[in-house]
């Protein structure tokens, strides 16, 4: 939700299937970048 929520995604609590290749892909990128940048941290 945070990372959908950073790049203006309006994801929803339960169903989101109505979003696009493209919404999906990029808060999945996201998610990556910040477990990446956490570990990196460490």
């Amino acid at each position: 939700m945070e990372s959908a929520s950073e790049l203006g995604v309006d994801l929803k609590s339960g169903y989101n299937g109505d979003l696009t290749s493209r919404e999906a892909g990029s808060i999945g990128g996201r998610m990556v970048q910040k477990m990446i940048n956490s570990y990196k941290m460490q």
